[in-house]
């Protein structure tokens, strides 16, 4: 397999970056997870053999962060993500998430479903909500969050290994060669060592976040069909998507042996499921 191609694109005055492999058949728009990057999708890129972009979201990887002291919301990384496909000059494609990037595509595919042909979610689907009694006091504890946020400073790392670890111990578990390949990423050279790039604003609490009956009205607006691969140790293991899978039009729902980045761990078996919900829509 050819190493990918870096792109860049100019979104709303941030430089977005992302890889790009070719191959046969309509194009694949992939959206990575919650401080992950573009290269969560190298892995499963080896095997699916069609030509992909996976892109860096904002204030992931090496695309540039949004303007300082600026809350930051899940909801803008849509219109981002528009703005790429227009840029690739894309007028349909198929779009494919994990985790975060599930919700952020599930958005996108609502919103705009002449866009969106096929729709592959992976460990998600929809984004996370807040209870309509609760969001008083989440938007105190993200203001809070945001006012504390200059005192905090990232982590050095004097090897890049201790990185790596400290990644497997990360959100969802990752093995150490899917970490490692995040960390490639993910890490920039500084004075006493190396530190992540990420936005320090990804970690703060979310000022603001749809209910559940707005994502409803997101996942019931989606017409494309789509292909839900759920990891049997992931959060797809306990039902969590059982009630929103109802809100689909037309769904195949796939449970495979794996955790939360079993497209990474488990890229084979995922891009058969994948290419099999391809190859029939």
């Amino acid at each position: 397999m050819m190493a990918p191609k870096e792109l860049c694109f100019d979104v709303y005055g941030q430089t977005l970056s992302a890889l790009q492999w070719e191959g046969e058949g309509e194009p694949i728009l992939a959206l990575h997870g919650w401080l992950d990057n573009a290269a969560s999708y190298v892995p499963l890129a080896g095997e699916l053999g069609r030509p992909m972009v996976a892109l860096d979201l904002s204030g992931h990887g090496h695309s540039s962060h949004r303007p300082a002291e600026v809350a930051t919301h899940l909801v803008d990384h849509v219109r981002d993500v528009r703005t790429v496909a227009q840029q690739l000059g894309w007028k349909r494609f198929t779009l494919m998430g994990h985790s975060m990037g599930a919700g952020i595509a599930c958005l996108l595919a609502g919103s705009c479903p002449e866009l969106v042909s096929r729709l592959v979610l992976i460990e998600g689907l929809g984004p996370p909500t807040t209870k309509p009694d609760e969001v008083a006091e989440t938007l105190r504890r993200a203001m809070d969050d945001m006012a504390a946020l200059k005192d905090k400073k990232k982590p050095v790392y004097n090897d890049i290994n201790d990185a790596i670890e400290a990644r497997t111990r990360g959100f969802g578990g990752l093995s150490h060669v899917a970490a490692a390949l995040l960390v490639e990423r993910a890490l920039m050279p500084i004075e006493g060592g190396w530190t992540w790039r990420a936005d320090s604003r990804l970690r703060l609490t979310s000022s603001l976040r749809l209910t559940e009956e707005q994502v409803k009205g997101f996942i019931s607006a989606i017409v494309a069909p789509v292909c839900l691969i759920l990891g049997e140790q992931g959060m797809g293991g306990n039902g969590m998507f059982a009630h929103r899978a109802e809100w689909l039009k037309d769904v195949d729902v796939v449970r495979l042996q794996g955790g939360h980045h079993l497209h990474m761990d488990a890229p084979q078996e995922v891009a058969a499921a994948i290419n099999r919900f391809l190859s029939r829509h």
